[in-house]
């Protein structure tokens, strides 16, 4: 017997409906298990510190709440237990280069009183104990002298179509704010000029133009000094004199001529001549060099140690550099120490070529000079003058340990490795591994020899690629993004792309006018 075509609807229907009730209640059955899993999971980490967990409405609350939790698990739970904050922290992303508001500015380190140990922050028992693992102190001083040089690049201008070519797009009295840098507390007292009497490959810009500011010089750097409120955190008033090296140092490292020339009477002290020949080369036909470099470089580090000392201050001399200003650093140093008594002379040179030979190495220790030298393992600049002749009687160590046509490296060694860091390509090129940026970064992320990339360093990023093509692909930071807008043109009031002319001030000046005394100390 057939059953009505409306029975069998019915009972379908019936079936459909228990169906959809039995699925209903395993759903429930799931989302009530999952949520009772994560009400026990944050209630054990939140009860023991009696908080309560509320919906964060921005992404800045969340980021407070996180710090809090990870100061609360850091001192009640056991030390192999990592902080939540540490668990939480991811590496960088594209996504995180995308600006949204206030939180995404970088937190600064903060810069603790060092005025009873800045002496061994600056190599008085040669780094011992500071350098693995390295003292958190020293890495914010190495950076900040390593910022002193990067300003230096980020200043100059390289175009060869201005007639200023070779010289500072800023004049020294707004150097450091147009970058950046005011919150160190240094004041620039004094720009500098270097020419050369011999042949250097590609180490000065030029013009293209036939009518140029100077044929002959470049701004190789400048001089400052420490404010009061800085002076009085690390200890002493700090004359920093920081020198400009080179960008790409591809185009001179097949051309680097390694003779060695004598430096002073004596026979055995010998530098690399094309250093000393733009350290100490002159002439009263240029404009910018009737005195040399180390001439105008010595004669303002005299008239502020004079200043200081005649206030009964404690002064000391910290002079840095990258590449050839990490060479010129050395024999500034060298020299200072021959003719002021009594200074603290220090050096913090970043992948910089060895300068003399072994009886320049001893001098410069007999004179008490500190020389903190970081490099990057990558890097090629650190092995020049005599990359292969050097490595190979290296090896035979016995033998040239006495040799004094042969060059030594000075002072302390920091070395780094390109491959600490997870944002940095593998298969980097030459330059990029002796970019000053790339230094920095990694600096902020070292902490010992065996250690990864530090998880909670400060120090943006997007930096590294300011002029190289460094980070990884994946971040999506454009390579060798720092330029002027429009490549240096502007839109005049008639609807013209223009090259500006210079304001008055930022034009480069042979007459130096000394900063008032007043201004000095702030």
């Amino acid at each position: 017997m057939e059953l009505s075509p409306m029975r069998t609807f019915a009972k379908e229907e019936k079936s459909s409906a228990r169906k959809f009730s039995s699925r209903r209640r395993a759903w429930k059955l799931k989302i009530r298990i999952s949520w009772n899993a994560i009400k026990r999971t944050v209630v054990n980490t939140i009860r023991p510190h009696r908080r309560h967990l509320s919906c964060a409405p921005t992404i800045k609350n969340l980021s407070k709440m996180r710090q809090e939790l990870a100061i609360t698990n850091q001192q009640n739970r056991p030390t192999k237990t990592k902080p939540l904050a540490q668990l939480m922290i991811m590496p960088y992303s594209a996504a995180d280069f995308i600006d949204r508001g206030d939180h995404m500015t970088p937190t600064k380190s903060p810069r603790e009183n060092i005025s009873k140990t800045w002496k061994l922050l600056h190599g008085l028992q040669n780094w011992e104990g500071h350098l693995d693992p390295l003292d958190p102190s020293l890495r914010r001083e190495i950076i900040k002298y390593g910022e002193f040089v990067e300003a230096t690049y980020d200043a100059f201008d390289f175009d060869p179509l201005s007639e200023f070519c070779g010289s500072s797009r800023y004049n020294r009295q707004k150097l450091f704010d147009e970058l950046g840098l005011t919150g160190h507390g240094y004041k620039v007292t004094k720009y500098f000029y270097a020419m050369s009497r011999v042949d250097v490959p590609r180490w000065f810009e030029r013009s293209e133009l036939g009518r140029t500011w100077s044929k002959d010089s470049n701004w190789m750097g400048y001089v400052a000094v420490s404010g009061d409120k800085e002076s009085e955190r690390i200890g002493r008033r700090d004359i920093v004199v920081a020198w400009r090296g080179t960008v790409a140092p591809s185009e001179w490292f097949t051309d680097l001529k390694t003779k060695l020339k004598r430096l002073s009477k004596s026979e055995h002290i010998k530098v690399q001549n094309g250093f000393l020949s733009i350290y100490k080369s002159k002439s009263e036909e240029t404009r910018y060099n009737k005195l040399s470099a180390s001439e105008q470089v010595m004669e303002e580090i005299n008239r502020l140690v004079n200043f200081f000392r005649d206030r009964g201050e404690e002064v000391s001399l910290t002079i840095t550099g990258h590449s050839l200003g990490g060479a010129l650093a050395v024999l500034n140093a060298y020299e200072a120490a021959t003719t002021i008594p009594g200074i603290f002379v220090n050096v913090i040179s970043f992948g910089a070529p060895r300068v003399g030979n072994i009886a320049f190495k001893e001098k410069l220790n007999q004179l008490g000079v500190k020389t903190l030298r970081v490099v990057v393992k990558q890097d090629l600049v650190p092995k020049l003058p005599g990359l292969f002749f050097n490595n190979i009687l290296h090896k035979l160590n016995v033998i040239n340990q006495r040799l004094n046509w042969v060059y030594r490296h000075v002072g302390t060694q920091l070395k780094l490795d390109v491959h600490l860091s997870p944002y940095v390509k593998r298969d980097s090129d030459l330059s990029g591994s002796h970019n000053l940026e790339l230094y920095l970064h990694l600096l902020d992320g070292y902490l010992d020899k065996k250690s990864k990339f530090r998880w909670n360093a400060r120090r943006d990023i997007a930096l590294v690629n300011k002029s190289s093509d460094m980070l990884l692909e994946d971040l999506r930071i454009p390579e060798f993004w720092y330029q002027l807008p429009h490549k240096g043109l502007v839109l005049n009031k008639h609807g013209r792309w223009v090259k500006p002319g210079r304001e008055p001030e930022d034009i480069p000046s042979p007459f130096v006018t000394e900063m008032p005394k007043n201004l000095l100390i702030h």
